[in-house]
């Protein structure tokens, strides 16, 4: 039987408009390292990938003055607009390298907080499964349903107790994931994951518990939180 490699996708294309920096949030800083390259190499340093594929920005001028550009485990591609576009181009570029059943884990740029454990456990529980899965984080919070008005007045609560936060990395057969974004974008389907796409293509994903404090820094106030998660992994 071939032996079914590991390869990793960490889309970086994004501007990061919520974060309001001059750059993009992948390149704020954390303790003088780019967020990027935190990521990167705790995922690169904690699994046997194959290889690393890295899609930017056509734009991106602050690649070259990363950690990750001169790591030889790392690959770079051209991204597009919108994180499905990016993600299927990063599986191109990796056709003739990666086979059909190898299995793809693709994990946000901007979650430099993903612990080994979790990593590691996502890919033993998914090494023999069909479809794959993806980390996630049970919802903890009391939800409230919104009637849309000048000011949001709750309509109803609603039960959280099948409820979980999509987390990455998300992990999927590279022949089945490139299938499944290539038919979302065809059909104008929208796609805010890996997971939504396998799951329009009638593939169900398996939810694999995860740190909830594997967080994506979105907004300025995240940067504190993920310097404090980090200090303490």
């Amino acid at each position: 039987m071939k032996k079914v490699d590991l390869w990793l996708i960490v889309p970086a294309a994004g501007i990061g408009q919520r974060m309001k920096a001059e750059c993009p949030k992948q390149y704020l800083k954390i303790n003088n390292r780019f967020i990027l390259d935190i990521t990167l190499s705790r995922l690169l340093d904690s699994a046997p990938f194959k290889g690393c594929m890295v899609p930017l920005n056509a734009q991106d001028h602050w690649w070259p003055d990363s950690e990750s550009a001169r790591d030889a485990r790392v690959q770079t591609c051209t991204g597009g607009s919108e994180r499905a576009d990016s993600v299927l181009s990063a599986l191109v570029a990796l056709e003739g390298l990666a086979t059909e059943d190898d299995w793809v884990l693709v994990h946000d740029a901007a979650r430099p907080c993903v612990h080994r454990e979790d990593l590691a456990r996502l890919i033993s529980m998914l090494s023999e499964h069909p479809v794959g899965g993806l980390l996630a984080a049970p919802v903890a919070d009391t939800l409230k349903l919104a009637e849309a008005g000048p000011l949001p007045v709750v309509s109803e609560t609603v039960d959280r107790s099948q409820l979980w936060r999509a987390l990455t990395p998300q992990m999927f057969r590279f022949g089945a994931l490139k299938k499944a974004l290539s038919d979302c974008l065809e059909k104008a389907q929208t796609v805010t994951d890996e997971s939504s796409a396998m799951e329009f293509s009638g593939n169900m994903p398996v939810l694999v518990e995860g740190r909830p404090d594997n967080l994506k820094i979105t907004v300025p106030s995240d940067l504190a939180l993920a310097e404090f998660i980090l200090s303490r992994q």
